[in-house]
């Protein structure tokens, strides 16, 4: 399939564009995430990485269901960094405290959602991959918490959703088949522990590079 090729060729191109740099000092331009990015991001206090896969909730809204899983190497952990709805960001700038975006699933084009439906574990709000070729609507929208002026590579955020003020987390639960050990991943209302993330292994635009083509984006 093209989407498994665009994935394979973006696990390989790994070794050739700058991932991640600890010597790189905190003033580097490369020490940012930048629009564009297609990155793994992990929950820091359960050790599980943001995952989707073509199966939907079997309750709720019924859409494409979104967990944490604890393998490094699943290339449904794959998500771009994107701007919100009209108001694209330019690729290869870094996106800033507080700025809005989109976070879509690379292997189904879906965007990164939350709405007023329960989740199915913990009961918390659901969060599901929504939308069709990377559009979906207004609540694809999340907000990045951080300190100081830019999205550091190595620091922990939090993602507020924009249009219902819930942040994404996990607290542990775990699913069943046909996921079995995969865990629940959801919106909480308030800040906590559970709503921290960082990004992991990744590719990072850089102004001066010529963009990723992945035509289902």
């Amino acid at each position: 399939m093209e989407i498994i090729a665009a994935v394979r060729v973006v696990v390989k191109s790994l070794l050739f564009v700058l991932l991640w740099s600890n010597g790189d000092g905190k003033d580097s331009e490369h020490s940012y995430v930048t629009c564009g990015s297609l990155v793994k991001l992990l929950n820091t206090r359960h050790d599980v990485r943001l995952h989707s896969h073509d199966v939907k909730y079997g309750s709720g809204s019924g859409q494409q269901s979104v967990t944490g899983v604890e393998s490094a190497d699943d290339a449904n952990s794959y998500w771009q960094i994107r701007g919100k709805p009209k108001y694209p960001c330019q690729r290869g700038t870094a996106i800033k405290c507080g700025q809005s975006i989109r976070i879509t699933h690379m292997k189904t084009g879906r965007n990164l959602h939350t709405h007023h439906f329960s989740s199915p574990l913990s009961n918390n709000q659901e969060v599901s991959a929504f939308g069709e070729n990377g559009e979906g609507d207004d609540l694809d929208v999340w907000a990045v918490q951080c300190e100081g002026l830019h999205w550091e590579r190595d620091e922990a955020v939090r993602f507020k959703h924009v249009g219902t003020d819930v942040f994404l987390s996990v607290t542990g639960e775990q699913y069943g088949h046909p996921i079995r050990g995969q865990r629940e991943v959801h919106g909480m209302s308030s800040p906590n522990q559970h709503n921290w993330w960082r990004t992991m292994e990744g590719v990072f635009i850089q102004p001066s590079q010529e963009p990723l083509r992945h035509d289902e984006l």
